[in-house]
């Protein structure tokens, strides 16, 4: 298996209140920038040998500075975005179909793509690895999670609620979801010939490949879109938690291979 990735992190954060023009990738947390932490997990995961961001062109330098600085070594390029989210992925879909020419139809088969959201910075290596190998196994995979409110149509009358809608049937949907380079190519070129937009990428499997089955791959609360002020708050204390986590992996680990050591001195004596 090959994988890819493609970033979304062209958008400019209207529901952040931020002033014109600011990106809520750059806003700082945990003394990087959001972009940072997100780059950093697919830089870990075992599975992504290559990465293709997308942003707004008045970001595209600032960006670059930024993949040099930090040294991610898996960015093949940062491109120019394009009017919608949408947009910005079909362009970078585009530009990974140009360097998959090379390969031969079996090779291309061996190929997934996930596409994500610059603006979740709490996905997990561990996460992208999973995923990946399910979209290898199923041809599309998608994280989710489950609903922790009720959930209500609007009315007939927008001002009154309708109708109910059973939770247990509903799931959250997230990122990064990840597909089969030849799936997801060919759903990106059918919706721009059609002029077909969806809210996320499985809905265009859904619309030009129905009998595509998409996995679904349970995630954590952790993997937070930072979309509105109070989300940067929440995503402090979700870093503080994850790093936490990480330090008492890091502990047991160290302490399991210090056990290990004095068991092998004590048999060679």
């Amino acid at each position: 298996m090959r994988g890819f990735a493609i970033i979304a992190a062209g958008g400019l954060g209207k529901r952040m209140n931020l002033a014109p023009g600011v990106s809520k990738q750059l806003l700082r947390l945990g003394g990087k920038p959001v972009l940072c932490h997100t780059l950093s997990a697919f830089e870990q995961a075992s599975s992504i040998e290559g990465v293709y961001v997308a942003a707004g062109a008045a970001h595209l330098d600032t960006l670059r500075r930024l993949v040099r600085r930090y040294g991610f070594s898996k960015v093949n390029c940062v491109i120019e975005g394009g009017a919608e989210r949408q947009d910005s992925i079909y362009n970078c879909i585009e530009r990974l179909a140009q360097e998959l020419e090379t390969l031969s139809a079996r090779e291309k088969k061996q190929c997934v793509v996930l596409i994500h959201d610059g603006a979740r910075p709490f996905i997990q290596p561990s996460e992208i690895d999973a995923i990946a190998m399910l979209s290898k196994q199923f041809g599309a995979c998608v994280p989710a999670t489950k609903l922790k409110d009720t959930i209500k149509c609007i009315g007939a009358d927008a001002r009154f609620f309708g109708a109910t809608l059973d939770r247990s049937s509903l799931l959250q949907v997230q990122t990064p979801q990840g597909f089969s380079a030849n799936l997801i190519i060919a759903a990106h070129r059918l919706a721009r010939q059609k002029k077909f937009y969806a809210t996320d990428d499985a809905a265009l499997i859904e619309k030009f490949f129905p009998t595509q089955r998409i996995k679904i791959f349970e995630t954590g609360y952790h993997n937070l879109k930072l979309t509105t002020p109070e989300d940067l708050d929440f995503g402090v204390a979700i870093l503080k938690r994850l790093r936490l986590s990480q330090n008492s992996h890091l502990n047991r680990s160290g302490h399991d291979e210090q056990r290990a050591l004095r068991r092998t001195h004590l048999k060679a004596r």
